[in-house]
Protein backbone atom coordinates (compact mmCIF):
# COMPACT_ATOMS: atom_id res chain seq x y z
CA UNK A 1 0.00 0.00 0.00
CA UNK A 2 2.97 2.37 0.22
CA UNK A 3 2.59 3.17 -3.44
CA UNK A 4 -1.09 3.89 -2.82
CA UNK A 5 -0.74 6.52 -0.10
CA UNK A 6 0.54 9.98 0.52
CA UNK A 7 -0.21 11.18 4.03
CA UNK A 8 -2.40 14.29 4.06
CA UNK A 9 0.14 16.47 5.86
CA UNK A 10 3.07 15.22 3.79
CA UNK A 11 1.33 16.11 0.55
CA UNK A 12 0.62 19.58 1.83
CA UNK A 13 4.19 20.09 2.98
CA UNK A 14 5.61 18.97 -0.35
CA UNK A 15 3.31 20.91 -2.65
CA UNK A 16 1.88 23.93 -0.86
CA UNK A 17 2.67 27.18 -2.64
CA UNK A 18 3.83 30.08 -0.44
CA UNK A 19 1.19 32.69 0.30
CA UNK A 20 3.30 35.24 -1.58
CA UNK A 21 2.62 33.26 -4.78
CA UNK A 22 -1.12 33.62 -4.28
CA UNK A 23 -1.16 37.33 -5.04
CA UNK A 24 -3.78 37.69 -7.78
CA UNK A 25 -7.50 38.21 -7.72
CA UNK A 26 -9.72 35.86 -9.71
CA UNK A 27 -11.46 37.39 -12.70
CA UNK A 28 -14.22 35.51 -14.49
CA UNK A 29 -16.14 35.76 -17.74
CA UNK A 30 -18.53 33.61 -19.74
CA UNK A 31 -17.08 31.24 -22.33
CA UNK A 32 -18.97 30.40 -25.53
CA UNK A 33 -17.47 28.25 -28.28
CA UNK A 34 -19.88 27.73 -31.19
CA UNK A 35 -19.89 24.59 -33.30
CA UNK A 36 -19.76 25.44 -37.00
CA UNK A 37 -22.26 22.62 -37.62
CA UNK A 38 -24.50 23.80 -34.81
CA UNK A 39 -24.66 20.42 -33.10
CA UNK A 40 -22.33 20.84 -30.15
CA UNK A 41 -21.97 24.43 -28.97
CA UNK A 42 -19.85 24.63 -25.83
CA UNK A 43 -20.80 26.97 -23.00
CA UNK A 44 -18.91 27.53 -19.78
CA UNK A 45 -16.72 29.97 -17.91
CA UNK A 46 -13.19 31.29 -17.91
CA UNK A 47 -11.28 32.29 -14.77
CA UNK A 48 -8.04 34.29 -14.98
CA UNK A 49 -5.59 36.34 -12.90
CA UNK A 50 -6.46 40.00 -12.47
CA UNK A 51 -5.32 42.93 -10.35
CA UNK A 52 -8.87 44.28 -10.14
CA UNK A 53 -10.05 44.22 -6.54
CA UNK A 54 -13.75 44.68 -7.13
CA UNK A 55 -16.60 44.68 -7.20
CA UNK A 56 -16.47 41.03 -6.20
CA UNK A 57 -19.49 38.75 -6.46
CA UNK A 58 -19.93 35.01 -6.09
CA UNK A 59 -19.33 33.16 -9.36
CA UNK A 60 -22.77 31.54 -9.07
CA UNK A 61 -25.75 31.60 -6.72
CA UNK A 62 -27.14 28.51 -5.05
CA UNK A 63 -29.09 27.55 -1.96
CA UNK A 64 -26.90 24.45 -1.59
CA UNK A 65 -23.41 25.42 -2.71
CA UNK A 66 -20.99 28.06 -1.47
CA UNK A 67 -19.92 30.39 -4.26
CA UNK A 68 -16.44 31.85 -4.73
CA UNK A 69 -15.89 35.63 -4.90
CA UNK A 70 -14.68 36.72 -8.35
CA UNK A 71 -14.44 39.98 -10.29
CA UNK A 72 -16.72 39.53 -13.27
CA UNK A 73 -15.44 40.70 -16.66
CA UNK A 74 -12.32 42.16 -15.11
CA UNK A 75 -9.27 43.09 -17.17
CA UNK A 76 -6.73 40.25 -17.14
CA UNK A 77 -3.15 40.90 -16.13
CA UNK A 78 -0.83 41.43 -19.09
CA UNK A 79 1.22 38.40 -20.01
CA UNK A 80 0.72 34.73 -20.80
CA UNK A 81 -0.32 32.21 -18.16
CA UNK A 82 -0.64 28.41 -18.10
CA UNK A 83 -4.03 27.05 -19.11
CA UNK A 84 -5.99 24.44 -17.15
CA UNK A 85 -9.09 22.93 -18.78
CA UNK A 86 -11.50 21.24 -16.36
CA UNK A 87 -13.82 18.36 -17.27
CA UNK A 88 -16.76 17.80 -14.92
CA UNK A 89 -18.18 14.45 -13.86
CA UNK A 90 -21.30 12.55 -14.92
CA UNK A 91 -24.25 14.93 -15.18
CA UNK A 92 -22.18 17.66 -13.55
CA UNK A 93 -21.55 21.22 -14.68
CA UNK A 94 -19.07 24.09 -14.60
CA UNK A 95 -20.11 25.07 -11.06
CA UNK A 96 -18.87 21.77 -9.61
CA UNK A 97 -15.17 22.70 -9.72
CA UNK A 98 -15.57 26.50 -9.65
CA UNK A 99 -13.82 26.51 -6.25
CA UNK A 100 -10.78 24.90 -7.91
CA UNK A 101 -10.89 27.20 -10.94
CA UNK A 102 -10.97 30.43 -8.93
CA UNK A 103 -8.21 29.24 -6.60
CA UNK A 104 -5.97 28.31 -9.54
CA UNK A 105 -6.63 31.70 -11.15
CA UNK A 106 -5.45 33.37 -7.94
CA UNK A 107 -2.27 31.31 -8.28
CA UNK A 108 -1.61 32.49 -11.82
CA UNK A 109 -3.50 30.11 -14.14
CA UNK A 110 -6.15 30.66 -16.76
CA UNK A 111 -8.86 28.06 -16.15
CA UNK A 112 -11.56 27.06 -18.62
CA UNK A 113 -14.53 24.79 -17.92
CA UNK A 114 -17.47 23.86 -20.13
CA UNK A 115 -20.67 21.87 -19.78
CA UNK A 116 -20.27 18.69 -21.84
CA UNK A 117 -23.36 18.23 -24.05
CA UNK A 118 -25.20 15.00 -23.24
CA UNK A 119 -23.50 14.33 -19.90
CA UNK A 120 -24.09 17.56 -17.99
CA UNK A 121 -26.75 18.67 -15.52
CA UNK A 122 -28.89 20.48 -18.06
CA UNK A 123 -27.97 18.53 -21.20
CA UNK A 124 -28.82 14.82 -21.15
CA UNK A 125 -29.68 13.99 -24.74
CA UNK A 126 -29.24 10.19 -25.08
CA UNK A 127 -27.68 10.38 -28.53
CA UNK A 128 -25.11 12.95 -27.45
CA UNK A 129 -24.44 10.84 -24.36
CA UNK A 130 -23.82 7.78 -26.52
CA UNK A 131 -21.16 9.71 -28.43
CA UNK A 132 -18.82 9.63 -25.44
CA UNK A 133 -15.82 10.11 -27.74
CA UNK A 134 -16.93 13.72 -28.11
CA UNK A 135 -16.01 14.51 -24.51
CA UNK A 136 -12.22 14.61 -25.06
CA UNK A 137 -12.84 16.42 -28.34
CA UNK A 138 -14.71 19.09 -26.36
CA UNK A 139 -11.56 19.69 -24.32
CA UNK A 140 -9.41 19.87 -27.44
CA UNK A 141 -11.82 22.43 -28.89
CA UNK A 142 -11.45 24.55 -25.75
CA UNK A 143 -7.67 24.40 -26.15
CA UNK A 144 -8.02 25.36 -29.82
CA UNK A 145 -10.11 28.37 -28.88
CA UNK A 146 -7.95 29.47 -25.96
CA UNK A 147 -4.69 29.30 -27.91
CA UNK A 148 -5.82 30.72 -31.25
CA UNK A 149 -8.71 33.14 -30.71
CA UNK A 150 -7.98 36.86 -30.80
CA UNK A 151 -9.74 37.19 -27.46
CA UNK A 152 -7.64 34.71 -25.47
CA UNK A 153 -4.42 33.80 -27.28
CA UNK A 154 -2.50 36.73 -25.78
CA UNK A 155 -3.45 35.50 -22.30
CA UNK A 156 -2.62 31.79 -22.66
CA UNK A 157 0.82 30.20 -22.88
CA UNK A 158 0.37 27.42 -25.48
CA UNK A 159 3.42 25.58 -24.14
CA UNK A 160 1.82 25.12 -20.70
CA UNK A 161 -1.55 23.45 -21.15
CA UNK A 162 -3.00 21.13 -18.49
CA UNK A 163 -6.21 19.16 -17.94
CA UNK A 164 -8.00 18.18 -14.73
CA UNK A 165 -11.09 16.00 -14.55
CA UNK A 166 -13.41 14.61 -11.89
CA UNK A 167 -15.02 11.15 -12.16
CA UNK A 168 -16.18 10.89 -15.80
CA UNK A 169 -14.00 13.96 -16.33
CA UNK A 170 -11.05 11.89 -15.15
CA UNK A 171 -11.98 9.26 -17.73
CA UNK A 172 -11.99 12.09 -20.29
CA UNK A 173 -8.57 13.27 -19.14
CA UNK A 174 -7.13 9.76 -19.43
CA UNK A 175 -8.30 9.49 -23.05
CA UNK A 176 -6.62 12.81 -23.78
CA UNK A 177 -3.42 11.47 -22.20
CA UNK A 178 -3.36 8.48 -24.56
CA UNK A 179 -5.52 5.84 -22.90
CA UNK A 180 -7.40 3.87 -25.57
CA UNK A 181 -10.88 2.48 -25.10
CA UNK A 182 -10.98 -1.32 -25.41
CA UNK A 183 -14.54 -2.51 -26.09
CA UNK A 184 -13.74 -6.23 -26.08
CA UNK A 185 -11.61 -5.93 -22.95
CA UNK A 186 -14.40 -4.10 -21.13
CA UNK A 187 -16.92 -6.75 -22.21
CA UNK A 188 -14.75 -9.51 -20.75
CA UNK A 189 -14.47 -7.58 -17.49
CA UNK A 190 -18.19 -6.81 -17.31
CA UNK A 191 -19.18 -10.40 -18.14
CA UNK A 192 -17.28 -11.42 -15.00
CA UNK A 193 -18.36 -8.38 -12.93
CA UNK A 194 -21.87 -7.44 -14.11
CA UNK A 195 -22.63 -5.58 -10.89
CA UNK A 196 -19.87 -2.99 -11.34
CA UNK A 197 -21.05 0.62 -11.57
CA UNK A 198 -19.09 1.52 -14.70
CA UNK A 199 -20.37 -1.56 -16.54
CA UNK A 200 -23.97 -0.63 -15.83
CA UNK A 201 -23.57 3.04 -16.73
CA UNK A 202 -21.82 2.41 -20.05
CA UNK A 203 -24.32 -0.30 -20.96
CA UNK A 204 -27.25 1.97 -20.09
CA UNK A 205 -25.76 4.70 -22.30
CA UNK A 206 -25.29 2.27 -25.23
CA UNK A 207 -21.56 3.04 -25.40
CA UNK A 208 -19.74 1.22 -28.25
CA UNK A 209 -22.74 -0.93 -29.12
CA UNK A 210 -22.31 -0.71 -32.93
CA UNK A 211 -19.27 -1.31 -35.12
CA UNK A 212 -19.26 2.36 -36.09
CA UNK A 213 -19.34 3.51 -32.46
CA UNK A 214 -16.57 1.08 -31.50
CA UNK A 215 -14.33 2.65 -34.15
CA UNK A 216 -15.04 6.11 -32.75
CA UNK A 217 -14.52 5.07 -29.11
CA UNK A 218 -11.32 3.12 -29.79
CA UNK A 219 -9.73 5.92 -31.83
CA UNK A 220 -6.70 7.82 -30.57
CA UNK A 221 -8.28 10.77 -28.76
CA UNK A 222 -5.07 12.08 -27.21
CA UNK A 223 -3.99 15.70 -27.50
CA UNK A 224 -0.20 16.20 -27.58
CA UNK A 225 -0.51 19.86 -26.60
CA UNK A 226 -1.42 18.90 -23.03
CA UNK A 227 1.66 18.79 -20.80
CA UNK A 228 0.22 17.09 -17.71
CA UNK A 229 -3.02 15.75 -16.26
CA UNK A 230 -4.82 15.46 -12.92
CA UNK A 231 -7.61 12.93 -12.38
CA UNK A 232 -9.97 13.26 -9.42
CA UNK A 233 -11.32 9.82 -8.43
CA UNK A 234 -12.00 8.74 -12.00
CA UNK A 235 -14.28 5.95 -13.18
CA UNK A 236 -13.94 3.75 -16.24
CA UNK A 237 -10.37 2.48 -15.85
CA UNK A 238 -11.38 -1.04 -16.87
CA UNK A 239 -12.45 0.26 -20.28
CA UNK A 240 -8.86 1.21 -21.16
CA UNK A 241 -6.41 -1.18 -22.77
CA UNK A 242 -3.51 -1.88 -20.43
CA UNK A 243 -1.09 -1.58 -23.32
CA UNK A 244 -2.21 1.99 -24.03
CA UNK A 245 -1.88 3.00 -20.37
CA UNK A 246 1.65 1.63 -20.32
CA UNK A 247 2.51 3.90 -23.25
CA UNK A 248 1.28 7.16 -21.69
CA UNK A 249 4.18 9.60 -21.67
CA UNK A 250 2.75 12.76 -20.13
CA UNK A 251 2.85 13.24 -16.33
CA UNK A 252 -0.35 12.26 -14.54
CA UNK A 253 -1.45 13.08 -10.99
CA UNK A 254 -4.05 10.58 -9.80
CA UNK A 255 -6.27 11.23 -6.79
CA UNK A 256 -8.15 8.32 -5.25
CA UNK A 257 -11.01 8.84 -2.77
CA UNK A 258 -10.45 6.37 0.03
CA UNK A 259 -13.97 6.60 1.49
CA UNK A 260 -15.40 5.00 -1.69
CA UNK A 261 -18.91 6.40 -1.12
CA UNK A 262 -19.89 6.79 -4.80
CA UNK A 263 -19.96 3.16 -5.93
CA UNK A 264 -16.51 3.38 -7.52
CA UNK A 265 -13.95 0.89 -6.20
CA UNK A 266 -10.37 2.05 -5.96
CA UNK A 267 -8.84 -1.35 -6.68
CA UNK A 268 -10.35 -1.33 -10.18
CA UNK A 269 -10.26 2.43 -10.72
CA UNK A 270 -7.61 4.89 -9.48
CA UNK A 271 -5.34 2.25 -7.92
CA UNK A 272 -5.57 0.15 -11.07
CA UNK A 273 -4.79 3.19 -13.19
CA UNK A 274 -1.66 4.09 -11.24
CA UNK A 275 -0.45 0.49 -11.44
CA UNK A 276 -0.84 0.47 -15.23
CA UNK A 277 0.86 3.83 -15.86
CA UNK A 278 4.66 4.07 -16.22
CA UNK A 279 5.92 4.78 -12.67
CA UNK A 280 8.22 7.62 -13.73
CA UNK A 281 5.38 9.79 -15.02
CA UNK A 282 2.68 9.08 -12.40
CA UNK A 283 1.98 10.32 -8.88
CA UNK A 284 -0.76 8.90 -6.66
CA UNK A 285 -2.50 10.65 -3.76
CA UNK A 286 -5.06 8.91 -1.53
CA UNK A 287 -5.79 10.90 1.63
CA UNK A 288 -7.48 8.64 4.15
CA UNK A 289 -10.61 10.78 4.64
CA UNK A 290 -11.19 11.87 1.04
CA UNK A 291 -14.65 11.35 -0.50
CA UNK A 292 -15.60 11.24 -4.17
CA UNK A 293 -17.83 14.24 -3.47
CA UNK A 294 -15.05 16.30 -1.90
CA UNK A 295 -14.12 17.31 -5.45
CA UNK A 296 -17.44 19.15 -5.63
CA UNK A 297 -17.96 22.55 -4.04
CA UNK A 298 -18.36 23.35 -0.37
CA UNK A 299 -21.95 22.96 0.85
CA UNK A 300 -23.84 25.63 2.74
CA UNK A 301 -25.03 24.77 6.29
CA UNK A 302 -28.53 23.91 5.06
CA UNK A 303 -27.43 22.19 1.86
CA UNK A 304 -27.72 18.64 3.18
CA UNK A 305 -31.32 19.14 4.33
CA UNK A 306 -32.34 20.89 1.10
CA UNK A 307 -31.09 17.99 -0.99
CA UNK A 308 -32.63 15.44 1.37
CA UNK A 309 -36.01 17.14 0.90
CA UNK A 310 -35.84 18.01 -2.79
CA UNK A 311 -33.60 15.24 -4.20
CA UNK A 312 -33.77 12.30 -1.76
CA UNK A 313 -30.57 10.27 -1.90
CA UNK A 314 -28.49 13.13 -3.30
CA UNK A 315 -27.87 14.55 0.16
CA UNK A 316 -24.84 12.26 0.41
CA UNK A 317 -22.91 14.74 -1.73
CA UNK A 318 -23.09 17.26 1.13
CA UNK A 319 -22.11 14.89 3.93
CA UNK A 320 -19.20 16.54 5.77
CA UNK A 321 -19.33 19.12 2.99
CA UNK A 322 -18.58 22.21 5.06
CA UNK A 323 -15.33 23.12 6.82
CA UNK A 324 -13.95 19.58 6.49
CA UNK A 325 -14.37 19.74 2.71
CA UNK A 326 -12.83 23.21 2.55
CA UNK A 327 -9.67 21.86 4.21
CA UNK A 328 -9.49 19.06 1.64
CA UNK A 329 -9.88 21.60 -1.13
CA UNK A 330 -6.76 23.33 0.16
CA UNK A 331 -4.83 20.06 -0.18
CA UNK A 332 -6.16 19.39 -3.68
CA UNK A 333 -5.36 22.90 -4.91
CA UNK A 334 -1.86 22.90 -3.44
CA UNK A 335 -1.04 19.44 -4.77
CA UNK A 336 -2.30 20.10 -8.30
CA UNK A 337 -0.54 23.48 -8.44
CA UNK A 338 2.69 21.91 -7.23
CA UNK A 339 2.43 19.13 -9.80
CA UNK A 340 1.60 21.41 -12.74
CA UNK A 341 4.05 24.16 -11.82
CA UNK A 342 6.98 21.75 -12.15
CA UNK A 343 6.22 21.23 -15.86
Amino acid sequence: MKRFALIFAAALAAYVVPASAQSYQAGMTELNIPDTEGQRDLKGRLWFPTEATGPRHDDFKSAVWVGTPVVRNALPIDGQFPLVVVSHGMFGNVDNQAWFAAAMARRGYVVAAINHPGTSTWSRDPDQRRQLWERPKDISRVIDYATTSAKLSALVDPARVFVAGHSLGGFTAALLAGARYDASGLKRFCDKNPEELTCNILADWDIARTAEDIVQMEADLSDPRIEAFATFDLGGTQSFSKASLGQVRKPMLVFGASLMDSGLKLDIESRALIQALPPKIAMYVEPETLSHFDFLGECKPGGFEILKLEEPGDEIICRNGGAQRAAKHDLIIATVDGFFSRR
